[in-house]
């Protein structure tokens, strides 16, 4: 069966809409007018090997908070409905991705229980339009409507665009990881309470 979802939502500060293939081979199409955040997506998709298309029209005469934060919760949603039930998925997965000096630890667990745990050293800082700060609101969205643990720790770094593109890369390659199905469980949940 093939594992994809597509989920549009609009509010009155955004409307995101997202197609995600979990079984792709990375081409990603990014609009979310913020230069950075589409380079963010894109290295998500590209390393999870995920085919995803993200467009977002936001409220960026404000800032790029809500579209950030909103462009999170419809991935997060899409994720979720294209995994479906679960069945014969790895369900665990683990990324330690270097770019230069930054090294960032990525762990997932597709645990039906959303949570994002964040141990990253991100002061704020503009990189083009986009906020630093709002990378973590970005995983916090994306953890909560997917329903997965996800783990973001930073072990080095220094330039916050090294240190944000390499925990993007890390959640799209510990995603793939989790979300490789195991010939030997393919009728089997991987839980010991039968659900997730």
């Amino acid at each position: 069966m093939a594992r994809e979802a597509q989920i549009a939502r609009t509010t009155k500060e955004t409307d995101i809409s997202v197609a995600i293939d979990v079984d792709g081979t990375g081409k990603v199409a990014a609009d979310t007018g913020i230069g950075f955040f589409d380079h963010m997506i894109d290295a998500f998709g590209r390393h999870g090997l995920f085919d995803l298309t993200v467009r977002a029209s936001g409220d960026l005469q404000v800032d790029g908070h809500h579209t950030v934060e909103d462009a999170g919760i419809v991935l997060g949603q899409a994720l979720r409905e294209a995994v479906g039930d679960k069945r014969g998925i790895t369900r665990f997965g683990n990324a330690l991705v270097p770019m230069d000096e930054a090294l960032v630890l990525v762990a997932v667990d597709f645990s039906g229980r959303g949570a994002l745990y964040w141990d990253m050293d991100v002061p704020y800082q503009m990189l083009g339009t986009f906020d630093t700060t709002l990378a973590k609101e970005f995983f916090i969205a994306f953890a909560t409507n997917a329903g997965i643990t996800l783990h973001v720790r930073e072990l080095a770094g220094e330039n916050l665009h090294h240190v944000i593109e390499a925990a993007f890369k890390a959640c799209g390659r510990a995603l793939r990881m989790a979300l490789e199905t195991d010939p030997r469980a393919s009728e089997s949940l991987p839980s010991t309470k039968g659900v997730l």
